[in-house]
């Protein structure tokens, strides 16, 4: 792929994700010393124009060494207790920094609750327009305090990608303590090459990711998941190396540093972004090779007569993956039935369905405009 950076140097809405493995002094809580210069970068970026949106780690380490937690809790109540007490922390060491420049910092926590309600989710896309806006700082972290492992994003790069679709981010930039992705482990392989450009979409880099590091949850194979994921809003991503000097301004300039992963899809619909957004998926739906084609080539709605067969308990309104014949995710979308009624009209054409149920809520299973291609 040729060397084109010059998306970044015409980008003007950046989500910058910093994990916790760069925010940490060797498990002796935050380091501020590190926290002070990506500050100072950031302020930099600002007076340039770029507006910046901070997702932060480092709650939970920074719980763990103000509780003196020497190994990270496996239980949900340890984790949420870790990162209340952490939270305070965090959010004062990003303030205090910013107020050293005059700049004012907002923090939002989320958790997925926030992003699978229609109503949050655009308070949330409001919120965050209105303090860009004003010039204030937001950074964002998962409401780990309240979120539970079924309900939780799982890791800081999913969110940060969601929160590039949510305000329409031009850049995803996610900071960690490696260059970017490699071809082998840096740590183990002094022979690794950089990957230095790719495609979000491109599922064979997913071979080539290694494993997460002791203090966050996420890996190199969730920051490829989370370019893919805010590829859908148009947002390019850039993984790198948050130690090297000087980095997001030398990426503003248009250095070739990191791993550039390009977006080549058109941006979804705001509406759709805000259905891929939502995590937790209630059942599924095997299509037959017409519908899947109509789904995929003609992008029309999913009628019950496509439907082979159904699994698990959902509600009307519930998100339900679509599968094909060979059990390959091809779509998500809100059904119009729950799991019993979608039992007994599938198969059927849309004239039964009032015979079938006693009723006619929808003729489509799926509406296309609830509906979004994986």
């Amino acid at each position: 792929m040729v060397n084109n950076r010059d998306c970044i140097k015409n980008s003007k809405r950046w989500v910058v994700k910093i994990g916790s493995a760069l925010l940490t002094a060797n498990g002796n809580g935050l380091d501020k010393e590190a926290i002070a210069l990506w500050v100072k970068q950031i302020v930099h970026q600002l007076e340039s124009g770029i507006e910046i949106i901070i997702v932060s780690s480092g709650a939970v380490a920074e719980g763990m060494s103000r509780l003196s937690w020497i190994e990270r809790p496996n239980s949900v109540h340890g984790l949420q207790v870790a990162a209340a007490v952490g939270q305070t922390g965090l959010v004062q060491a990003y303030e205090s920094q910013f107020q050293e420049f005059g700049r004012n910092t907002a923090q939002i926590l989320l958790d997925h609750d926030d992003i699978s309600n229609r109503e949050r989710y655009l308070n949330v896309r409001n919120t965050l327009q209105e303090l860009i806006k004003l010039g204030v700082v937001p950074v964002i972290n998962e409401n780990d305090t309240v979120a539970t492992d079924q309900i939780r994003f799982g890791d800081n790069d999913t969110l940060a990608a969601l929160v590039a679709n949510i305000i329409d981010a031009d850049l995803l930039v996610i900071l960690t303590d490696q260059d970017g992705l490699f071809d082998a482990d840096p740590r183990k392989n002094p022979n690794a090459n950089l990957v230095t450009n790719g495609n979000s979409q491109d599922e064979s880099l997913l071979e080539l990711a290694g494993s997460s590091s002791t203090l966050g949850r996420g890996g190199m194979i969730t920051k490829l998941k989370a370019a893919k994921l805010a590829a859908r809003s148009g947002a390019n991503t850039v993984i790198a190396g948050g130690r090297v000097n000087q980095i997001l301004s030398r990426l503003s300039e248009g250095e070739e540093l990191g791993t550039m992963l390009i977006s080549d899809k058109e941006p979804i619909a705001a509406r759709k972004q805000w259905l891929v957004g939502r995590l937790k998926v209630c059942g599924s739906l095997t299509l037959d090779l017409g519908a899947s084609k109509m789904l995929t080539n003609h992008g029309k709605s999913l009628l019950p007569v496509g439907v082979l067969s159904i699994k698990g308990r959902f509600h009307k309104g519930d998100l339900v993956t679509c599968v094909d014949e060979k059990g390959l995710e091809i779509a998500r979308g809100l059904v119009n039935y729950n799991s019993e009624e979608s039992t007994k009209i599938l198969g059927k054409s849309s004239e039964m369905i009032a015979d079938e149920l006693g009723y006619c809520d929808a003729e489509e299973l799926i509406h296309r405009d609830n509906l979004v291609l994986c």
